[in-house]
């Protein structure tokens, strides 16, 4: 057994992991209790079996690519940054991408990731035309929107519960060149941080940095983040198409001691953050997609920041009728709290394509906490006034929450458990994931 965590390393737990070489050994790898695991960016236990755990990041070869569509086939196991480096320069990107690039494209589809577009372009699953799935049964079967319907649309969005993703078609957006033109507004609370995200519905991307510390009539203050895909004749004399995607440099080499991240720490680096960006303001620059897309990539191993207990990342969406109010109660208790982190997101979300794909039309909050003293029942209060408010919470950033906060998000879960049990009745694709908040099919 091997002691395996998500990238939040919270919780850490022992799995069997096992790295098969061919397909068929993928499912020699099947038995009581198995998960596919990517390349772990999962926050929570999503990506660890409830028993033994098969790593895919092994399977990472294109089968065939259609420049005159877009269409590619790929194994699950590529990583979204391969993709983009081999296909940018060839003028073809993702329709979306979360906030890390260093995902396998099974986990994409299987969380269903979201974007700073998906308010007018949808999640990753939109753009996925079938899949191949190895059942927990151990049948091999195509899924798509016409074929196994059932399957493909659980799939998306379905924590790889379904069985394990092998190989998937999806589709890539032509665009000029690998930059993006960037506009930042600041707003100076939460109201106008709102009206920005819904005067920037527009907007290709938008995006908003929250300032999670700022309480009285600070509460809220934010800098959004719009933009566009750039044109070649909008770059600087001399600028390549498509930049080129660095390794990660600067990294964290140890554990940080808990102390590092405290209210007086994180005030500062805020005010510093806000001050800085309010500073550009009202212009617009042209940017290199992987600073604007994956901010957090260039320093390695940044989970070490919150030390060796790890960190949570509370993740939820609230419907906009009343978001507003709860959003303020959220941000209010966390100011006081004085223990979140240095990036806070919130961004706008319209409607998700799977059964149980996390966006629904409204707002998305996400902010992380070291794990330490309290936390837990603290996050158990903010779950209440999720609920109350009709919302819920990213399974791919969830390591905590209870089975009555999970069914009250996900009113489509008596259907997804009846497609579940019919491709596996033996109940053998189960995660701890699904053990702490699904009943046993």
């Amino acid at each position: 057994m091997t002691l395996v965590s998500g990238w939040g390393r919270f919780p850490v737990v022992d799995s069997d992991v096992l790295r098969p070489r061919s397909f068929a050994g993928v499912g020699d790898a099947i038995a009581a209790g198995t998960i596919a695991r990517g390349n772990g960016r999962a926050y929570g236990d999503a990506a660890i079996g409830a028993v033994r755990t098969v790593a895919m990041t092994g399977f990472d070869r294109v089968r065939s690519f259609d420049p005159a569509t877009g269409r590619i086939r790929l194994e699950a196991g590529t990583l979204l940054s391969d993709l983009i480096e081999t296909f940018g320069p060839r003028g073809f990107l993702p329709f979306v991408v979360p906030g890390t690039r260093f995902v396998s494209i099974g986990g994409a589809i299987a969380a269903d990731v979201h974007g700073k577009n998906h308010h007018c372009e949808g999640g990753f699953g939109r753009y996925v035309d079938s899949i191949l799935l190895r059942t927990g049964q151990g049948e091999v079967i195509e899924a798509s929107r016409e074929q196994n319907p059932d399957a493909f649309f659980a799939t998306i969005g379905g924590m790889g519960l379904t069985g394990i993703i092998l190989e998937a078609t999806m589709r890539l957006r032509t665009v000029e060149t690998g930059w993006i033109r960037e506009r930042v507004i600041s707003a100076s609370d939460l109201d106008a941080a709102m009206r920005a995200l819904d005067a920037g519905d527009s907007a290709t991307y938008s995006v908003a940095w929250i300032d999670c510390v700022a309480r009285g009539r600070d509460l809220g203050r934010s800098l959004i983040y719009l933009g566009e895909h750039a044109g070649k004749d909008e770059l600087t004399d001399g600028a390549a198409a498509f930049p080129v995607g660095k390794e990660p440099g600067l990294g964290v080499p140890v554990d940080l001691p808990a102390m590092t991240l405290n209210r007086h720490s994180i005030r500062v680096f805020n005010e510093l953050y806000y001050r800085m960006g309010a500073r550009r303001a009202g212009g617009s620059r042209v940017v290199s997609l992987y600073p604007y897309f994956f901010p957090l990539d260039s320093l390695r191993d940044w989970n070490r920041i919150y030390g060796r207990r790890g960190f949570l990342q509370h993740q939820c969406v609230i419907p906009e009728a009343g978001a507003r109010a709860v959003l303020a109660d959220i941000l209010g208790r966390v100011a006081r709290r004085g223990d979140a982190s240095f990036l806070a997101v919130l961004k706008k979300l319209g409607h998700g394509d799977g059964i149980l794909s996390f966006p629904l039309p409204g707002y998305t909050l996400a902010l992380d906490f070291p794990v330490r003293g309290d936390i837990l029942n603290f996050l158990d209060e903010i779950d209440r006034l999720v609920v109350a408010a009709g919302g819920r919470l990213y399974l791919a950033k969830d390591a905590r929450q209870s089975r009555a906060t999970f069914a009250a998000g996900y009113p489509a879960l008596s259907r997804f458990n009846a497609i579940r049990k019919s491709l596996d009745p033996a109940g053998n694709i189960r995660s701890k994931l699904s053990q702490r908040l699904f009943d046993e099919v």
